[in-house]
């Protein structure tokens, strides 16, 4: 039951550490991060001491241990990689987006909120002609997080 209760505080000292530092290491080119070993290890820890507790055999002590930390292994891999490929890379382009005016639109400056999926905040936005508030507006164009407007033709 040592064996197990060692690695499983192994495992759970890199998983600590990796989730209070960050990755500290990445093998096999992101195949195995120190998250997803660390939450192997301790399964397999954890698996084995209750396999034991329950009077199981030390063979299958072993063998519920080991399936248990590669199915954790490989489980947290995947959702880590899913994680990793849902990040914002670039920022999506909101030209031709609708909206409507919080503030009155001027070439000074104002206040938009778009309707697209990501747009959860209100826009600083300019126009060419004064847009008063409440009033729907298109996405010109863009220029980082600020958007120049125009009414939208009813």
């Amino acid at each position: 039951m040592l064996v197990f209760i060692a690695i499983g505080v192994a495992g759970l000292v890199v998983l600590l550490v990796s989730l209070l530092f960050g990755e500290l290491f990445d093998l096999l080119d992101g195949a195995l991060s120190g998250t997803g070993l660390g939450a192997g290890l301790t399964l397999f820890g954890a698996s084995g001491v209750l396999a034991l507790a329950n009077g199981w055999p030390a063979s299958a002590a072993y063998l519920i241990a080991g399936a248990a930390g590669v199915v954790t292994l490989l489980g947290v891999q995947l959702l880590i990689r899913r994680f990793v490929r849902s990040e914002d890379g670039a920022p999506s382009d909101p030209a031709g987006m609708t909206g409507v005016a919080r503030t009155t639109v001027t070439r000074a400056g104002g206040e938009v909120s778009l309707d697209g999926p990501y747009e959860v905040e209100a826009r600083l936005a300019t126009s060419d002609t004064d847009i008063p508030s409440g009033t729907p507006i298109r996405v010109v164009a863009a220029n980082g997080p600020r958007v120049r407007v125009e009414p939208l033709d009813p």
